[in-house]
């Protein structure tokens, strides 16, 4: 995993699952270079996980790498998300994106919210 910041951001791990099917998606939309997580206010925990693909880098993202995957975090997000893993799960339930975030210290039954 490499980071395009200074070594004393926090970090964000991406599983290899994760890192696996950022890739499968990559190829499947040629304009799109990498997944963008970021944190918005709101949600019925009080914030809330917005996850996309994205065709360009902002200024400030922060990028995680594995095994070719990127990941983007802006700066004030990594505030919120310092030391998470993001990881991807195919289960009965469906398959999605699953954050596991250090910081959180409620979360709703849905995943996609929480509160520090």
């Amino acid at each position: 995993m490499g980071i395009d910041a200074k070594s004393d951001m926090k970090s964000v791990t991406l599983t290899e699952s994760a890192a696996a099917r950022i890739k499968q998606i990559i190829a499947e939309e040629p304009d799109k270079i990498a997944l963008r997580v970021a944190v918005d206010g709101g949600g019925c925990s009080g914030f809330s996980y917005r996850i996309e693909l994205t065709d360009a880098k902002n200024a400030d993202d922060i990028v995680f790498e594995r095994d070719g995957a990127q990941l983007f975090i802006d700066e004030i997000s990594l505030i919120y998300m310092g030391g998470s893993v993001v990881d991807f799960v195919d289960d009965l339930i469906g398959q999605s994106f699953h954050i596991e975030n250090p910081n959180a210290v409620a979360s709703c039954g849905c995943g996609t919210s929480f509160s520090i």
